[in-house]
């Protein structure tokens, strides 16, 4: 009986925290006996507070095992689709190195058949620097989007001469002009009418040609690509296959101007539910692409387009989740939270997006998971700003008391779906020190990056 109790009462922290749940991308993680967070690579199971213990905090905690199931899950969810709905063209995924360039998270990208997006020269750098290792398969092929410096535009045609497949997407007129006399396969990027709700809603995109211009450039020597992107964490599903049929409708005119055009590029923006809340899933949406593009190709009488997506942040944002201490608390007079939560990072600093775009995150306990008592608490970061700051779309998070730890104790929290932009966005303002970041593999941890000292961080600007 009482084990029957302590099951139940453990299955309902659980769900309290919204763990071990596949719609929220918590499917890894669990609350053990102790109340602590757990997270799974297959058979092996890692202790959270352990390791936040052991390697100090902050801390970065990244499992590539999440990145690699991920891909595949979608390689296996568009190839059962085209199977399905007798969809002809293929089915391409191209990872966004903008989203995280750390070699811990591209290297296992290219081994589960990923291949690459550039967004500018010193993204093809690592990539030139991987095709000289003798690192790529022949096969591999890389998109290069964004203005395009001499350097990128010199790098780009170098990497072609070597043999790399490597593809520029065309951003204006003038580029076009740039690239003339270029041997392999060129993209261009239309600038769609179609607006959608997300963190990149503009009413005028600075990037990519409107589709009455790219008419007007006529035939364009090995065009293959149409590309276009619409937008950052996408809300609504129905968005998505709006813009994919107007593309649809320019890609069918472009195409009888431009014979090699064979493909369209999605290009980026399906959402994460940070907040844990529902959203639309992959399989959905990936089932609506295929049958769009079939009915469409199938009336106008055209063979069905090879489909490119480049949902990085969709691949990489639950591989990791940060860690930190709270380090302090400061009682709050007259707001709906009643005390600051402190911790030993900054969220200005190692989760810029938080400032930035005012991203909202999952924040779970690390500890003390099972706690009966929690105070309505806003988190702050080790800055002098006013503004490194959160607190959930509530107002408030719900965290364990300080005043009920044991003695000689802290508490831990982890933030969750960290993986994409936050390392590339980070800054040390108040020369504040980057978290450490172990990554879990194999059942083995290894230290990735050692938390900066302030020798490392003076040294940085000119010390």
């Amino acid at each position: 009986m009482k084990k029957t109790k302590r099951t139940s009462a453990r299955k309902n922290y659980k769900n309290f925290w919204k763990l071990s749940q596949k719609d929220f991308n918590t499917e890894y993680f669990d609350i053990n006996k102790d109340g602590e967070l757990v997270v799974y690579e297959g058979n092996y199971k890692y202790n959270v507070h352990d390791l936040a213990r052991k390697f100090g905090s902050s801390v970065e905690i990244y499992l590539p095992s999440i990145l690699e199931e991920r891909l595949n899950h979608l390689f296996r969810v568009a190839n059962l689709n085209c199977k399905r709905l007798g969809y002809k063209g293929k089915f391409i995924y191209h990872y966004p190195m903008k989203v995280n360039q750390n070699k811990e998270f591209v290297l296992p990208m290219i081994s589960e058949g990923s291949h690459l997006e550039c967004a500018s020269a010193n993204d093809l750098w690592i990539v030139k620097k991987l095709w000289e290792g003798e690192n790529f398969s022949a096969k591999i092929r890389v998109l290069c989007n964004g203005p395009k410096t001499e350097q990128y535009i010199s790098l780009i045609k170098k990497l072609r001469e070597a043999g790399l497949s490597i593809i520029p997407i065309i951003e204006d007129t003038e580029e076009l002009k740039l690239f003339k006399g270029f041997t392999g396969d060129l993209g261009i990027r239309i600038n769609l009418q179609s607006k959608v709700k997300s963190h990149w809603d503009k009413k005028i995109d600075r990037f990519g040609l409107l589709q009455e211009e790219i008419l007007e450039l006529g035939k364009i020597r090995n065009l293959k690509i149409l590309h276009y992107h619409i937008g950052s964490q996408i809300e609504v599903e129905n968005d998505i296959i709006i813009a994919l049929r107007e593309a649809f409708k320019a890609y069918q005119k472009i195409r009888e101007v431009n014979p090699t055009l064979d493909t369209i590029n999605i290009g980026g923006g399906f959402a994460v539910p940070y907040e844990k809340k529902k959203m639309y899933s992959v399989e959905s949406v990936i089932y609506r692409i295929f049958k769009n593009l079939k009915d469409l190709s199938d009336k106008a009488g055209i063979p069905h387009p090879n489909v490119i997506v480049e949902w990085g942040r969709y691949i990489a944002a639950p591989a990791q989740i940060s860690v930190y201490r709270v380090v302090c608390a400061k009682e709050i007079p007259k707001a709906v939270a009643k005390q600051w939560y402190v911790i030993d990072g900054s969220f200005m600093n190692d989760l810029l997006d938080t400032w930035a775009i005012h991203q909202k995150w999952h924040v779970t306990p690390v500890n003390n998971m099972d706690a009966k008592h929690r105070h309505r608490v806003w988190l702050a970061g080790l800055s002098c700003d006013s503004d490194d700051k959160y607190a959930a779309s509530d107002g408030y998070l719900l965290l364990p008391r300080l005043e009920d730890l044991e003695e000689g104790t802290s508490q831990y929290i982890a933030i969750f779906d960290t993986g994409a932009y936050q390392d590339a966005f980070s800054s040390h303002h108040c020369l504040l020190s980057s978290p450490a970041k172990v990554v879990l593999q194999n059942g083995i941890v290894t230290v990735a990056r050692r938390r900066e000292t302030p020798d490392d961080v003076a040294k940085l600007f000119g010390w």
